[in-house]
Formats: C-alpha cells, sequence, structure tokens
C-alpha cells in the first residue's frame, strides 16, 4: 500500500502538473496561434526550439536550467535580485522546468489545429465586422476545441510522467521537491519492488486512461477529424 511519503509525491507531482500545464496553456496558444499564421523565417527556428525538448535529453535540459536558475546564472541573478531567491530545488523551479520540457506537447496540438482550420472562418467572421479577440474566442476557440482538448491531457500527462529534469532541477526534498517518479526511483534504488509497483502500476494505468480518455473525446468529437 502506498505510505505517507508516495502520497505526498502523488500530490505534489499533481500541483506541479497542474499549475504546469495551465502556464502551458497560456503561454503556448498565442505561441501556436503565431506558429500557425506566421510568414516569418523564423518560424522555422521557433518551430524547432519549441520541438528540443522531444529529442534532447532530459538531463541535458535540467543541467543547462540548473546552470541559468542557479546563484551564477543570469536567471539566477535577476530572480535574486528581485528578491525571490534561487529557482533550483523549490517548487516554482520545477514548476518552471516542467513547463519548458513539456510545452511542445501543448504547442504542437494547437498549431495543428489551428492551421486545419483554415482562412474561410476567419475571412466569414471579418465580413461580420468581428474584431481579432472576438474572432478568435468565437470563431477559432470552439472549431480547435479537440487541438485544446489533446494539449491539456497530454501536456499534463507528460509533466506527471517527468524525471531526468525534475531531478536536475528540484533534486529529492521531501514534501518540496519530490514527485512521484523520483519516489519510485527511491523505492528501487532501496530494493522495495513492492511500494515501487504501487506507485508505477498507479502512473501505469493512469497513463493509459488518460489516453484512452483522449482517444475516444476526440473520435466522438463533431470536427475531431480535422486534427487526424
Amino acid at each position: 500500500m502506498l505510505n505517507a511519503a508516495d502520497i505526498a509525491a502523488l500530490w505534489l507531482t499533481f500541483k506541479v502538473a497542474g499549475l504546469a500545464t495551465l502556464l502551458m496553456l497560456l503561454l503556448g496558444t498565442p505561441l501556436a496561434w503565431w506558429l500557425a499564421r506566421t510568414t516569418s523565417r523564423w518560424k522555422g527556428v521557433c518551430n524547432a526550439l519549441v520541438a528540443l525538448p522531444l529529442v534532447l535529453p532530459p538531463t541535458v535540459l535540467g543541467f543547462y536550467l540548473l546552470v541559468l536558475m542557479g546563484p551564477s546564472g543570469p536567471i539566477g541573478r535577476l530572480t535574486t535580485e528581485l528578491g525571490l531567491g534561487t529557482l533550483p530545488f523549490t517548487f516554482a523551479g520545477l514548476v518552471v522546468a516542467s513547463v519548458l520540457y513539456s510545452l511542445p506537447f501543448v504547442v504542437q496540438p494547437l498549431q495543428a489545429a489551428f492551421t486545419t482550420i483554415g482562412e474561410h472562418p476567419l475571412e466569414a467572421a471579418a465580413t461580420l465586422r468581428a474584431g481579432p479577440l472576438d474572432t478568435f474566442f468565437s470563431v477559432v476557440v470552439p472549431l480547435a476545441r479537440p487541438g485544446f482538448l489533446t494539449a491539456t491531457i497530454l501536456g499534463f500527462a507528460h509533466t506527471v510522467g517527468e524525471f531526468g529534469v525534475v531531478l536536475m532541477v528540484g533534486g529529492n526534498i521531501p514534501d518540496r521537491t519530490r514527485v512521484v517518479s523520483v519516489q519510485i526511483y527511491n523505492h528501487v534504488e532501496a530494493l522495495e519492488y513492492t511500494q515501487a509497483h504501487w506507485l508505477a502500476g498507479g502512473l501505469l494505468a493512469f497513463s493509459f486512461s488518460v489516453l484512452l480518455v483522449l482517444y475516444t473525446a476526440l473520435k466522438t468529437h463533431p470536427v475531431a477529424h480535422q486534427l487526424k
């Protein structure tokens, strides 16, 4: 059965994943919209930067985040001057690292959904004298709902399963930065395979359920075919 440390790790994990997902949607939506609409020569560079965590080893990203946010890094010096201290080995540091590492799982589905919409709905809204914000929230968001659903679920689920980045940036501090993936590692390292099975099995069931809900929802959504 799960002990108090396991439950604390699960609670912390879902708090990090929930906040990170919200931030990724807030940051990723305008970024995905720009990538879907722009003809800038920098589009390829931006797409590559967004997708970089998909191919970069998590420990590499975690290492550079640790350097940048540490006492001698530019971000670390800035946060220190602002009275916020340094971000590594804190809850805030975990959230920042999670956002950067899981961002492609939010941006790419949204970008695909925005691209699929095309120009005709936007032109129709313009003929009705709808402003840019009104068009986006009244036309684009409803049509891109499958993309938002995919982005939310995948961003949250991927954050829950992170290990390398959160271990590098957050460390292994009980009740502060010890997320469930690190707790599983601790159990295995201590040869506590029964406890590891409980947590690992729970994450396996969670991951399968998330994907099942996602594909079922996309299959039944009236415009889900746009993302296929």
